[in-house]
This record gives structure tokens, C-alpha cells and sequence, in this order.
């Protein structure tokens, strides 16, 4: 959707003040994550189309206000999920974000957000979203250490473009690349040492695709169940 679709309003007020609260269901909400995400890029100069979305997230919260994440007991093991939607954002064409952490099988946490540059391609795209997700992963490890939880086994990052896992762990592929800021090759140096495992995983199984883009319902709904998403009336 474009910045200037529809008429401004003539009162923002109530458009910034709801977005705003929105931000805060998305502590305890995951499955509002991109949604949010998307209409707080409207903040500035919001139009009677972009306050017509934050009606349609109202409408759904309140046909799911008995549902919350359901914590269950299991393994110390973390887990996360990396995706990005490249050039997704048609005002701008910068890529969006998206991961989701897991301890054991809880989400702990998550993230939609826009990268802060166009990437040129998917690969890049992808690489700076398990950039941002290593470094989310490297601060709740730290996190647990300080609580004197001690974890196991290495942290596990799953990710479906496979041109972007071959750039984690082969620094042959750093040549083509040289574009990225320095930052990002961090995530090769932590293969390397052993503190953080990359996989692959098919597309149709990521979940942090929610977190990038509407899906169509049956997908979303398939990606809510693995976010542990559950009514409180069952």
C-alpha cells in the first residue's frame, strides 16, 4: 500500500493513539506482529485508508481476545527461526524482517521490522535478517548465563534460502558480498567457533515467514498453531 493512498486525516490523533496501543498487544501477541509493524510506518501522514487497517487489526483482536500464548515445560534448547521479505515495501523497497526465538518449544521472542537499507538482492535480504536474529540469539544466551542457566548445546537458526546459509559458513562466498557493512559477517565467526548452528528448512515450515507479510489464512493459521497461540476456553 502506498503513503499517499486515500484522503489524510484531518485528525491523526486517534489513529496514533490505537497504533500505539497495538504495540504493546504485540508483547503477548506474535501473530499481530507484521501487521502492527506495517501500519506504524503511517504514523507521519496517515490517510482514512491506513486508519481503515487498524480497524480490520481491531476487528480481529477482538474475534481472538481468549487467545494468548500457552507456555508448556521441555528442553533447554534454543531455537530461532530467520526469514526476509526483500524488497517488500513498495514506498521504499526495503526488506522486511522477521524471526522468532524458542525456548524449548515457547516463543520467547519476535520481531517484524524493516531493514534500515535496500538490500540487492534476496541473498542480501536474507543475510541481514539471520545477522539481526544471531545477534537477538547471542543477548538471550548471554541473558541465561547471567541467571547461571547454562545451555547444553549450541543455539539452532533456521533459515530457507540456501544462499544465505552458504555465506554463514563458507567465507569463498564473502567475495560477492563485500557490499554488506562488516557488521553482519559475525554470523560466519559464530559458525565457526561453534556458538551457533545454521539449518536449512523448506519455506512452506518457516515460521517466521508470518512475521514478513500477510499470508493467506490456512498459511497464518498453520504458522499461529506453531506459535503456541491457544484459547484460554479450551
Amino acid at each position: 500500500m502506498l503513503q499517499t493512498d486515500g484522503e489524510p486525516l484531518a485528525d491523526p490523533t486517534m489513529f496514533r493513539s490505537l497504533v500505539g496501543a497495538l504495540q504493546y498487544l504485540t508483547f503477548t501477541r506474535p501473530d499481530l506482529a507484521y501487521a502492527v509493524n506495517h501500519v506504524c510506518q503511517y504514523m507521519n501522514n496517515p490517510t482514512e485508508v491506513h486508519y481503515f487497517l487498524v480497524k480490520r487489526i481491531l476487528i480481529y483482536v477482538q474475534g481472538t481476545l481468549e487467545y494468548g500464548i500457552s507456555f508448556t515445560k521441555g528442553p533447554w534448547q534454543l531455537n530461532a527461526y530467520s526469514d526476509a521479505d526483500w524488497a517488500g515495501d513498495i514506498n521504499t523497497r526495503r526488506s522486511t524482517t522477521g524471526c522468532v526465538v524458542f525456548l524449548g518449544s515457547n516463543p520467547i521472542s519476535w520481531q517484524s521490522k524493516k531493514q534500515g537499507s535496500v538490500s540487492k538482492s534476496s541473498t542480501e535480504a536474507e543475510y541481514r535478517a539471520l545477522a539481526n536474529t544471531a545477534a537477538d540469539l547471542a543477548w538471550i544466551r548471554q541473558v541465561l548465563l547471567d541467571l547461571k542457566m547454562f545451555l547444553p548445546d549450541a543455539p539452532i537458526m533456521y533459515c530457507d534460502n540456501l544462499s544465505a546459509l552458504a555465506l554463514s559458513s563458507n567465507p569463498v562466498y564473502h567475495s560477492h558480498i563485500k557490499h554488506l557493512d562488516i557488521d553482519f559477517h559475525f554470523v560466519r565467526e559464530k559458525v565457526q567457533r561453534k556458538d551457533l548452528i545454521v539449518q536449512y528448512i523448506p519455506t512452506e515450515e518457516q515460521i517466521a515467514d508470518v512475521f514478513t507479510k500477510g499470508l493467506h489464512s490456512p498459511i497464518f493459521l498453520q504458522h499461529y498453531l506453531h506459535l503456541r497461540l491457544r484459547s484460554s476456553a479450551r
